[in-house]
């Protein structure tokens, strides 16, 4: 069935087998466990995952890529809607381990990260495909370009392994960039503070990364700078965990609800 991609949804179709075989291989789950795949588009992937697992859920909003998928792949269960939308507690409503793949839509990858994020009490991992720059932010160490906002949150909420680039020459129609295949393993310790503080702090932070933490942190501390802390760093050279950390001292005196 011949389909015509939409700029607007960001849609690149992987059809590299050999990306696809490795994919599927980089997933650690049993045959019962649920499978949730982010933006099938005619199921190039999807193919493969209904081979290997038993329930197998897929999120698209293309109705016509629905229609292919209806068409050529059977024993999934489709959900149409966008992703970012996704109430994730009533999509996995049953119990048993769940986890997610999926190509990412460039222009929301990030969204797509943070919701995954946000709700990683539900999931085991994720093996996702994004733009190289992307990942590179979230795996990068500390006191590096790369790192930033993204490095932080998904550091402090999972564990980040890149895994292989892929070639523009693997979709159609190919990006103008490189893409790479990372897994996300949510097996960090629950947090002591909140994410909606943690977020504050950090992108407060990192909103003008070239000053010392004791400036691009006003907003939030004023004039206050609590022991045990080095202010006069810049936010690249603090570690995720010390983010953490300031974030759970301001809630415990109030500063922060």
């Amino acid at each position: 069935m011949s389909f015509k991609t939409k700029k607007r949804l960001g849609q690149h179709f992987l059809t590299d087998n050999n990306i696809i075989y490795k994919i599927v291989d980089a997933i650690k789950a049993e045959k019962s466990d649920r499978i949730i795949e982010i933006g099938p588009g005619t199921g190039a992937l999807t193919k493969y995952l209904v081979q290997k697992y038993d329930d197998v859920h897929v999120i698209e909003v293309d109705q016509r890529a629905i229609a292919v998928l209806e068409a050529e792949v059977e024993g999934i269960t489709i959900h149409q809607q966008d992703v970012l939308k996704v109430d994730w507690n009533e999509l996995i409503a049953k119990e048993g381990k769940t986890y997610v793949v999926g190509n990412l839509p460039y222009y929301i990858t990030s969204p797509i990260l943070f919701s995954l994020l946000e709700n990683r009490d539900l999931f085991e991992d994720a093996i996702l495909m994004m733009q190289k720059e992307v990942a590179e932010r979230l795996a990068a160490n500390i006191s590096t370009k790369a790192y930033g906002i993204l490095s932080v949150q998904t550091q402090l909420m999972s564990s980040v392994e890149m895994l292989f680039d892929v070639s523009p020459n693997s979709f159609s129609p190919p990006p103008k960039v490189q893409s790479s295949v990372l897994r996300l393993t949510f097996d960090q310790p629950k947090m002591e503070c909140s994410d909606k503080n943690l977020k504050t702090v950090v992108r407060t932070a990192f909103n003008q990364r070239r000053k010392k933490i004791s400036n691009s942190l006003k907003p939030v501390l004023g004039d206050l700078q609590p022991e045990g802390f080095d202010f006069d760093l810049r936010p690249e050279n603090w570690e995720p965990a010390t983010y953490a950390k300031l974030t759970v001292h301001l809630e415990s005196i109030g500063m922060m609800d």
